[in-house]
């Protein structure tokens, strides 16, 4: 059995305002785990050390002797911790597995992860050249390049012609020190390298360079004050979007300082409706090619017609960031950030999704490994007292495994979800399920309202929906009479079924699928709460949107097979012995054959008919999961009432974009 190991390092801050105290864990995990279990914190990621942070004096600080024995001191390091494995990687060591049996285990060094800066000093080469190609730093994206290796390294110091100052120089290679893969076998730095997506994508290509370079065009382009009109009504468009599951609101737009990674995510899920009709159509079109790239490599499952489609919209962000280089960027895009995306179709080949080796993971690690034993520490040097707790909680863990494995502890269930009523906090509205893999299901909620009739005639009095009768009437009619050539619209209404017993109503539907891109369980089963309530949080109503399966066209595929509706009332009732879960929708249409041509996204608008809603009564077993709408405004400035707000959004505009990118399971299914 081949067992790489998967490194990663990432120095850490844990408190500022008493001295800045930097801490430099190193992670490792096993290539044999799969990535959902790696991206679970289920201490697959395990902290094996903590590396050196030297200190010097501020006169030695910028000195070229101290910064050679700080990069010495790294690549020492890390030789000496993997010194013990170096043996077992090239004769096998024999290891009882976990399933009681017996393998000949062949170690071997594997991915390792790391930011940009940390890469530069894996490397061993110089600031703002590439890691794993020859590229110069003026013209990173340029054709004359080649793979960086071991061999190129050692045959440029051995060939005797050239000094270390032309390698720094014209190679970008510091030849001074080498990297410690090179005392291993089978390992080249330049390979191990795995994609970033948290700061090469997320905070580095989009939020660091395009939505930067977005707000300086406009401030070249237009007078200050048109300028400031723009910007506002985009931060305006931004916190008017509607309430979505996990979706991070942003209720004064994008205008803070402190930006984190959730922040860049949650920025790029609502970015392109916000700037669609205030910058020109190419800049768009860049915007949502990189966006399209990051949700493709973010896939768990990548296949070969992925890799097409990677690969595409990349050559499509190439080719639409050139609205950038005349005003903006008149030097070029030569940025190692940005120009690592052209190595993630080797690198996922190589490595497989690069989700399972993104930076947040060991950032997410820090919490657990860092931050926490250093806040028990005494805060008298804390490293020691830090590494005890670490291992105290790995010795927890192990023996809370073999408990369980035992029987001897019994794992406690997480309660169930609180009462759903409309004052209850916004708790699992979505998340992970410790389930095996199963059908995709939507259900009501646990408790119904009780404030409200179970009359049907004084239930819709009551919600102000005098049609609802007629259409649960009509949707039995239907159901009943599934074969039926005459519509239950054009049946007279004598000739309806008529329902005598109790109305429930419940405010909310919990939706259960498999999105293994997204944060789910082991078994890539993941959950999301789908509201309809009359008052959200105490304020204004809430009425999300639900993807709804097209029973005329069961074989399309991708939004072509969907429908989009609004959900005004989520329902129970009995007929005939029989238990229906229903919802009342109101339906959307979508605009065109094929999504919008600027943004990649469908858009629908709602429908009317005489003037008033279409409303339709539902099966829930109809209903896919939720949907999220974004309001495409165009070229129009949103009111600046401050009772304009994101629970009015989806009253008041006319077209929508279906936001394919509010979560990755929509980009899957809603493409």
């Amino acid at each position: 059995m081949f067992a790489p190991i998967v490194l990663g390092s990432d120095k850490t801050t844990v408190s500022v305002a008493t001295g800045q105290n930097d801490f430099y864990p190193l992670y490792m995990s096993l290539g044999n785990v799969h990535n959902s279990v790696r991206r679970a914190h289920r201490n697959a990621v395990a902290l094996i050390g903590f590396l050196s942070v030297p200190k010097t004096s501020q006169d030695h600080a910028d000195g070229a002797d101290f910064r050679k024995f700080r990069r010495q001191l790294f690549h020492s390091s890390l030789e000496h911790i993997l010194s013990s494995v170096r043996p077992y990687m090239t004769t096998p060591r024999v290891t009882m597995c976990e399933d009681g049996h017996y393998r000949r285990v062949v170690y071997g060094l594997g991915p390792y992860i790391a930011d940009y800066p940390e890469q530069a000093l894996l490397a061993c080469i110089v600031q703002n050249w590439c890691a794993k190609c020859t590229a110069p730093p003026n013209d990173l994206d340029g054709d004359l390049t080649g793979q960086r290796s071991h061999v190129h390294t050692d045959t440029l110091l051995h060939s005797g012609e050239i000094t270390l100052q032309e390698l720094w120089d014209d190679y970008g290679i510091v030849g001074e020190l080498l990297p410690f893969t090179t005392a291993f076998p089978r390992a080249d730095i330049h390979e191990l390298l795995s994609p970033d997506l948290l700061h090469q994508i997320i905070k580095g290509t989009f939020k660091d360079h395009l939505v930067d370079w977005v707000t300086q065009w406009i401030k070249q382009t237009y007078p200050k004050a048109q300028a400031n009109r723009i910007l506002a009504d985009i931060d305006r468009r931004i916190a008017v979007v509607p309430s979505f599951p996990g979706l991070r609101h942003f209720h004064e737009g994008r205008g803070f300082k402190q930006w984190t990674g959730n922040d860049s995510k949650g920025l790029m899920k609502v970015y392109l409706s916000a700037i669609s009709g205030h910058v020109p159509k190419q800049m768009v079109k860049a915007v949502a090619a990189l966006i399209e790239f990051c949700y493709l490599v973010r896939r768990s499952i990548i296949d070969e017609d992925t890799l097409v489609q990677i690969d595409a919209a990349l050559a499509q962000f190439h080719e639409h960031r050139e609205v950038f280089r005349e005003d903006i960027r008149p030097e070029g895009f030569s940025l190692p950030r940005q120009h690592s995306l052209v190595h993630y179709h080797f690198m996922i080949t190589q490595y497989g999704a690069p989700n399972g080796l993104c930076l947040s993971i060991t950032e997410s690690k820090h919490i657990k490994a860092v931050k926490k034993p250093y806040r028990r520490s005494s805060r008298n040097k804390p490293l020691g007292q830090m590494l005890v707790s670490n291992q105290r909680n790995d010795k927890l863990a192990a023996a809370r495994v073999n408990f369980q494995a035992r029987g001897m502890l019994t794992v406690n269930v997480a309660p169930s979800d609180p009462v759903d009523d409309a004052l209850s906090r916004e708790v699992n509205e979505t998340g992970a399920v410790e389930e095996p893999l199963a059908e995709a299901e939507v259900k009501l909620a646990k408790t119904y309202v009780r404030n409200l009739p179970r009359d049907l005639h004084m239930l819709s009095v009551k919600i102000n929906q005098p049609r609802l009768p007629l259409l649960i009437r009509q949707f039995l009619y239907t159901t009943l009479n599934p074969d039926s050539p005459i519509p239950a619209s054009q049946i007279q209404h004598e000739d309806l079924p008529h329902i005598s017993g109790k109305i429930f109503v419940y405010n909310s539907a919990r939706a259960v699928f498999y999105a293994p891109s997204d944060l789910s369980g082991l078994g890539g089963m993941r959950h999301e709460r789908i509201r309809s309530t009359s008052s959200w949080y105490g304020g204004a109503p809430r009425r999300d949107c639900v993807f709804v399966a097209n029973t005329d066209a069961p074989d399309a595929v991708g939004f072509s097979g969907l429908h989009v509706a609004r959900v005004f009332l989520f329902f129970s009732f009995a007929h005939l012995d029989v238990a229906y879960q229903c919802a009342l929708v109101h339906w959307f249409s979508a605009v065109g054959d094929s999504p919008d041509e600027e943004t990649g996204m469908w858009m629908v608008n709602p429908d009317f008919r005489g003037g008033r809603r279409a409303l339709a009564v539902i099966h829930l077993d109809m209903v896919l999961r939720g949907a999220h709408l974004l309001g495409a405004a165009g070229s129009n400035f949103l009111p600046t009432d401050a009772t304009f707000d994101f629970s009015k959004s989806l009253d008041s505009f006319h077209t929508f974009y279906v936001n394919k990118y509010v979560d990755y399971h929509a980009h899957e299914v809603a493409f």
